[in-house]
């Protein structure tokens, strides 16, 4: 069994929880059981994902929650991209943290391919 806490992504997805979590005080308190609640269960998506795939016993299985993961970051940075696009902030702020999605989802990107050479998938 693979030991989740040592993975990098899921270090900076844990970190980008925060950061959300952090975000949403600045939006409307009338979102918080729209647009704040999706954003939420996206964020959170990401480390769970990660560490629900680790628990299994294939790569491949791995693999498909490592896909969901990057769908959840995805869906993360669709919700950012809404609040700026509605005003709820501003451009800068939303900027800075879809450079961490970003990387998120390169380093998931990067894991699903060593997962799919590795086993020739």
């Amino acid at each position: 069994m693979r030991d989740f806490k040592k993975y990098d992504v899921w270090k900076d997805s844990m970190k980008m929880v925060k950061q959300i979590y952090q975000f949403s005080l600045s939006l409307p308190k009338e979102e918080k059981f729209g647009l704040v609640s999706q954003m939420f269960r996206a964020v959170v998506s990401i480390p769970s994902n990660i560490a629900e795939g680790t628990s299994r016993h294939s790569d491949v299985e791995f693999k498909r929650f490592l896909e969901i993961a990057i769908g959840s970051s995805f869906e993360l940075e669709t919700q950012l991209l809404l609040c700026e696009e509605i005003g709820f902030v501003n451009k800068e702020n939303v900027e800075i943290l879809i450079i961490e999605i970003n990387k998120i989802q390169k380093q998931l990107n990067n894991l699903i391919l060593k997962i799919k050479q590795d086993n020739k998938l």
